[in-house]
């Protein structure tokens, strides 16, 4: 492993390190899931999926938790604007939008954080370059996005493939792209700082 350090070794053991490491995952997930509601409130709107910060933090959790905790925070987050708390896009909340056009983004961030994060753990034990681990992390959790969101918009609109991918992937490469870039810069940061 080319950088090791507390964070990673806490992903590599699924946070079961110990009490302490327990802890620092659980603390980190719960920020994880505030961060991704409240960057919900910040958006351009643009039609039928509005651009948020919620990606950049998306792949945060899968850079800096263990595979279950990445997952977890996501479900958390889900969850809670599923009930009605006003944590996604605009300071909605609630079934409805679950069901809607951009539900599937929103279920792509739990299965995206989880995934990414799982193939971070695995190619953290090569002798891979940490930035390069981090980065084809960051790719594997919008490509997730990306898929779940685009087959639900097409789904919900009756879009054909194409035509979804047009309107819920294309524009987003750009800003997806590089709030990923971002992200792994900033994951690379908190562990320098928690070593």
């Amino acid at each position: 492993m080319s950088q090791t350090n507390s964070l990673t070794e806490d992903a590599a053991q699924g946070g079961r390190g110990g009490t302490g490491s327990r802890t620092r995952q659980m603390v980190t997930a719960s920020l994880v899931a505030s961060l991704v509601a409240a960057s919900a409130w910040v958006q351009i709107p643009v039609q039928p999926v509005p651009i948020t910060l919620q990606v950049f933090f998306v792949v945060l959790a899968a850079l800096l938790l263990a595979p279950e905790w990445a997952f977890g925070s996501m479900a958390v987050y889900l969850g809670l604007g599923a009930i009605g708390v006003p944590v996604f896009s605009g300071g909605h909340g609630g079934i409805g939008v679950l069901a809607g056009p951009t539900g599937g983004y929103l279920y792509g961030f739990i299965a995206a954080a989880g995934l990414g994060s799982s193939v971070r753990v695995l190619l953290s034990g090569t002798r891979m370059n940490a930035l390069i681990v981090d980065a084809v992390s960051a790719t594997v959790v919008i490509l997730v996005i990306y898929t779940v969101g685009a087959a639900h918009l097409a789904m919900v609109l009756g879009l054909s493939a194409p035509k979804a991918i047009a309107a819920g992937v294309a524009p987003f490469i750009v800003p997806d792209g590089l709030k990923a870039a971002a992200a792994v810069i900033v994951a690379a940061a908190v562990r320098r700082a928690v070593r």
